[in-house]
């Protein structure tokens, strides 16, 4: 039975109308639900640490900005939209100690609720508010009158009204007006990781890297690979997403859909599969973020190492510039571009 789709209609904004909603945090996602929410006449504060890059930001965007533990005192409903690992941290200094019954936790990602990296007090609801989609997406789509679509979810032992909750702020922030989904924070976080490191980040980089290396090493110029194995994924992406994998082979010609079939089971086969499952198990039973927490408390070396030596592939060389005899592509500086919780 299909999953049933929340929009405008389910949701009153008029639920958090006479609240203070706190948002620790002013990154990619927790600028957008500010400013989202700011415009849908909720009031808003951040809450960040007081040397944070973001203040300026934040408070440039209109917003008060409170240390996170008086933010968090002044709020009835707290979204901790700081990186992963990073919250635990600050919900044990400063959320949990502020956090008196009756409030409610929001979050935008379901793994630290799900592995325990928090645990909430009893009498307080925790919900979770995920748009599908990277904030400045989310912000841009809302300003243009539109939404991305967004999942809800209500950890055991919160309320009647967690739920009313999580919809008003699914509108707040423009999810309704696309359509909301109900999840648990468990499918969530197991899904939301797999596909980052069996097919969006960690399938689709090993992929392009290894196609690239497959035709150079054969003796191809450098910059016909990079066309090839990187340039032209993104016009089949965006085939998939607008029209779906059919729609894709029915748009490319009949050679690259005979390669399609006859040749793609070869690079992604049973062997693939078999590996995928057990990348899933490692999400399920907790191992990957076992090692992760571990990873980042120990000064995170072999992330910083991972960055560096990708950094350093020569796709990224050719990369660099074939892109500029391209002036169609957006050039971003995402680096330097990036707030965080800083």
């Amino acid at each position: 039975m299909p999953a049933k789709v929340y929009t405008n209609k389910d949701a009153k904004l008029s639920i958090l109308k006479n609240k203070t909603l706190a948002i620790i945090g002013y990154g990619s996602q927790g600028h957008a639900h500010a400013q989202n929410l700011k415009d849908s006449k909720l009031n808003v504060i951040i809450g960040l640490y007081p040397k944070s890059k973001s203040v300026a930001v934040a408070k440039k965007h209109g917003f008060k900005v409170y240390d996170t533990a008086e933010a968090v005192k002044l709020a009835d409903v707290i979204m901790i939209a700081v990186p992963d690992m990073k919250q635990a941290e600050v919900y044990e200094n400063d959320v949990l100690p502020n956090l008196s019954k009756g409030k409610t936790l929001a979050f935008t990602h379901g793994l630290a609720i799900h592995f325990n990296l928090i645990t909430p007090p009893k009498g307080v609801d925790v919900i979770m508010v995920a748009p599908k989609g990277p904030g400045h997406v989310v912000r841009s789509q809302f300003v243009e009158g539109k939404g991305v679509p967004a999942l809800i979810a209500v950890h055991k032992g919160s309320s009647k009204k967690a739920k009313d909750v999580a919809l008003a702020w699914a509108k707040g922030v423009g999810g309704t007006r696309a359509g909301v989904l109900q999840t648990s924070f468990k499918e969530e976080c197991e899904t939301d990781l797999f596909g980052e490191q069996a097919v969006l980040c960690g399938g689709a980089s090993a992929l392009v890297q290894a196609g690239f290396e497959t035709l150079v090493e054969a003796g191809y110029q450098p910059e016909m690979a990079y066309f090839e194995c990187l340039h032209e994924l993104k016009l089949i992406v965006d085939l998939m997403v607008e029209s779906g994998v059919s729609g894709m082979r029915f748009s490319v010609s009949e050679t690259a859909e005979w390669g399609d079939y006859v040749s793609g089971p070869r690079v992604i086969n049973a062997g693939s599969k078999k590996a995928m499952k057990a990348i899933l198990k490692d999400i399920q039973t907790g191992k990957f973020t076992k090692q992760w927490v571990k990873e980042y408390q120990n000064g995170s070396p072999k992330y910083k190492q991972f960055q560096k030596d990708g950094e350093k592939h020569p796709i990224e060389k050719v990369g660099v510039r074939l892109r500029s005899l391209m002036p169609w592509v957006k050039k971003r500086n995402i680096k330097g571009a990036q707030a965080s919780y800083n």
